[in-house]
């Protein structure tokens, strides 16, 4: 069962909220769990909120993506591949008996080649009797293969068509799938998947920096100006770090007011070079009602950054990260803050009251 919230948990914003719940209860602290819970938390849908408190402490992972398939939508990205793989697979096999059919004639054919030059080498047969018999044969055969060949190529460009309108679909599903509708950047769920590739190679894993960006205060701009202002910080800051960072750059909205960066071929120099850059320019960007001018005020990034090099997977990387911006946010707001492995005591510590 979920214990109320305190009034110091109440305080809290949402993104820090999430996490003391996702340690409380045991939940592993990957992007797709990360939006789950905040979805849970976020008390806009009370069947989503009583479904997660029946899971209880320690919920298993296969028990947190059956319900996360229950209430997003892009978890249900396996029946549409599988039906696109079925729809697939049924033209492959057409094709396939379609060239089993084409080989069978040549086949036929073939033989048919071979009695005609023996009927040639005949030396019994009278010549006029073998031309005239041969001719007839072969004529009929090969108007009779060419129609049959005409068919099979139409049929075989036809499921070819077909497959390419599938994998034309796929793609634009795809698409749809990895982005969020909001700010138009990658979702959680490509957040998720690129994140993991880092260390599919583990010798290339050291050429990789992740940087995790929290907006500060982002529930005052909510309840202060109301959602419409909130969604258009949001959109505000997506346009910053677009318009700051290399088109190349992976940039996602991982959940709620967080979003990622995650860099390639990096250094820890260049890594915290970008993560102040991008957080300079989000606070000089201005903010205001362009019909009435009312200034809703700055808008700041507290920003946690990890070296992919100084953890052993994706899921701990995002970790440290986060611990990274748990540091930050609680030193003044408005910095970016590199993992260290001190961090991690002063992290435990301060969240020891926090825990049941």
């Amino acid at each position: 069962m979920t214990v109320a919230p305190s009034n110091k948990v109440q305080s809290m914003d949402t993104a820090t909220l999430v996490l003391a719940t996702m340690r409380r209860r045991g939940i592993s602290g990957l992007p797709r769990n990360y939006e789950l819970v905040y979805e849970a938390l976020n008390s806009s849908n009370p069947t989503l909120t009583k479904q997660f408190d029946a899971l209880g402490r320690n919920p298993a992972q296969a028990d947190l993506d059956a319900l996360g398939k229950k209430v997003f939508p892009h978890h249900h990205r396996t029946g549409v591949v599988e039906g696109a793989h079925d729809k697939i697979s049924g033209e492959l096999d057409g094709m396939l008996r379609l060239l089993k059919q084409e080989q069978s004639s040549m086949e036929s054919y073939s033989k048919l080649l071979g009695e005609a030059y023996n009927r040639i080498s005949t030396k019994s047969m009278a010549s006029a009797e073998i031309l005239s018999n041969v001719i007839g044969v072969l004529s009929n055969a090969t108007g009779d293969n060419m129609e049959k060949g005409k068919v099979v190529v139409e049929h075989m460009v036809e499921r070819a068509r077909e497959m390419e309108q599938v994998k034309l679909e796929l793609d634009e599903y795809k698409r749809i799938a990895n982005t969020d509708p909001l700010t138009r950047l990658a979702n959680r769920r490509a957040f998720d998947d690129v994140l993991a590739n880092i260390y599919n190679e583990q010798r290339n894993a050291m050429y990789y920096a992740l940087i995790v960006a929290d907006i500060d205060h982002f529930k005052k701009f909510n309840d202060t100006y109301g959602h419409p202002v909130g969604d258009r910080v949001l959109g505000v800051v997506a346009a910053v770090m677009k318009s700051t960072l290399r088109k190349d750059v992976f940039i996602a909205r991982t959940g709620g007011e967080e979003f990622a960066v995650i860099l390639q071929g990096t250094s820890l120099e260049i890594t915290m070079e970008i993560a102040e850059r991008l957080r300079n320019a989000v606070e000089s960007t201005p903010l205001r009602n362009q019909k009435t001018g009312v200034n809703y005020g700055p808008i700041t990034l507290s920003l946690g950054i990890c070296m992919a090099s100084d953890a052993d997977s994706a899921e701990e990387l995002y970790n440290k990260a986060d611990v990274a911006l748990y540091t930050a946010k609680h030193s003044g707001r408005n910095r970016s803050q590199l993992y260290k492995p001190e961090l991690n005591q002063e992290f435990e510590k301060n969240w020891a009251i926090y825990k049941t």
